[in-house]
């Protein structure tokens, strides 16, 4: 049996009592604590972020009276009538609700009435959130009292020029016509960019094309990478600048959702300093080969099927060739839904589409063209060891989510502990006394 609680964050290092593992899960949907029984021959080895203690309301209004490399927001808001707030979608676990109450309040002091300030929720190609995202990212006060708005990447965007890496910049016409952009987001690993935050929050009001442009007109830098300078990184610095964005808010959470540092003012004055703490506070070392057991926690990102694959099991693809693999998520949404890599849901003729927008972006880019083809040659054998266990995905409380797709190629879903306990005791030939890795928080965690 499994029990949920309210409880004390975790402290980084954690160690559970004999018997028990702790851990947070259903993002936005709960944000619970989950108490699992270990069979106590394990020995748990628990991986925790460290960003800092958590910070109060009052030290983050504090944090933006002095953002970097410009004035505070009610000095450069001063004469403005339409400005304008991005944040992102669930599918990021940024609580943009610790901060905008505060530059709500910079706004006013700057002449700015609440109900001329818009709010507008960034998911890129993410689908359409669900009717509550937007109450639950900024707060029902917020919510209540500006004008919002939701993107989406296939309609109602405007053409505001090309970058110097031919990007075409496509944006949302709300974005377009505010006369002064701010982006609240967060410092989360990421593949494309190595991390997210400043400059990469315009990627989420883009336009389909831009966004695909991106993606297949550069190289990858891969999860946790801390460069600031990558040509991705400098396309959509120059995306940010064309749209307007010069104010970014990027946060750094811990483990349970808690802000445990703020970076903002220019994007191009903090990102790079911030990028070192971020890495420094996330870092986790990588399964080795004497673990039996390698557990990765999809929370904070644990809202969908399709982001758990992609952001909450980086851990177990790195588990050595015998270990039991457990993911731990809620996936309130079920399935979920990527416009660039749909998983199990793409539209009819996606990967044609897809196919399409590449060839026009890599042609003109040779070189990078060649360099994909030399990495898919030198790859083609790369697939990953065979003959691994399946992951089993814990998901706590599925008759409250949406249902998930029968069938899901590699993962096996059960809502039953036990099930999984006498799964990794066969897995691991009977044998009791097992070493286990448990990654808290796997969606915001570098391994290195």
């Amino acid at each position: 049996m499994t029990r949920v609680e309210q409880a004390e964050p975790m402290a980084p290092g954690h160690h559970p009592a004999p018997g028990e593992l702790r851990l947070r899960t259903g993002a936005w949907y709960g944000d619970y604590m989950l108490t699992l029984p270990i069979p106590p021959s394990w020995q748990l080895n628990v991986f925790t972020p460290n960003p800092g203690a958590p910070l109060t309301d009052a030290q983050i209004a504090e944090q933006l009276e002095s953002p970097v490399g410009q004035p505070p927001l009610r000095e450069a808001c001063r004469g403005k009538a339409r400005p304008i707030v991005i944040v992102d979608d669930l599918n990021r676990p940024t609580p943009a609700f610790r901060v905008v109450p505060a530059i709500l309040r910079q706004l006013l002091d700057a002449g700015i009435a609440t109900q001329d300030v818009g709010i507008i929720m960034a998911p890129g190609t993410h689908g359409a959130p669900p009717p509550d995202a937007l109450v639950k990212k900024v707060g029902a006060a917020a919510a209540g009292s500006c004008r919002l708005f939701v993107h989406d990447c296939n309609r109602d965007v405007v053409k505001v020029g090309r970058t110097s890496f031919g990007t075409p910049v496509l944006v949302n016409k709300h974005v377009a016509a505010s006369d002064f952009v701010i982006g609240v987001g967060g410092l989360y690993p990421n593949y494309t960019a190595g991390f997210g935050g400043g400059s990469k929050l315009a990627l989420g009001v883009l336009g389909f094309r831009s966004i695909a442009t991106l993606h297949y007109g550069h190289q990858s830098m891969g999860w946790g990478t801390p460069n600031s300078r990558s040509n991705f990184r400098r396309d959509l610095d120059e995306i940010a600048h064309m749209i307007g964005l010069r104010t970014t808010v990027s946060l750094l959470l811990s483990g349970d959702r808690e802000v445990g540092a703020v970076s903002c003012g220019d994007p191009q004055a903090y990102y790079a300093s911030a990028l070192r703490s971020a890495q420094n506070a996330v870092r986790a070392p990588c399964p080795d080969e004497h673990a039996d057991v390698v557990m990765s926690n999809a929370y904070p990102n644990d809202v969908s099927l399709t982001f758990v694959r992609m952001k909450g099991i980086g851990p177990l693809a790195r588990a050595p060739l015998g270990a039991s693999r457990i993911a731990i998520a809620s996936c309130s949404e079920g399935l979920g839904f990527h416009g660039l890599l749909p998983f199990l849901n793409a539209p009819r003729y996606h990967s044609q589409r897809m196919m399409a927008i590449r060839a026009r972006v890599l042609l003109a880019r040779p070189r990078l063209l060649a360099q994909k083809i030399y990495r898919r040659l030198s790859n083609r054998h790369g697939a990953g060891p065979a003959g691994r266990n399946p992951i089993w995905l814990y998901r706590p409380d599925a008759a409250d989510a949406a249902r998930l797709p029968a069938e899901i190629p590699g993962m096996r879903v059960t809502s039953s502990w036990d099930e999984i306990v006498e799964a990794v005791n066969r897995e691991q030939g009977g044998r009791e006394a097992l070493r286990a890795l448990v990654y808290s928080c796997a969606p915001l965690q570098c391994l290195g």
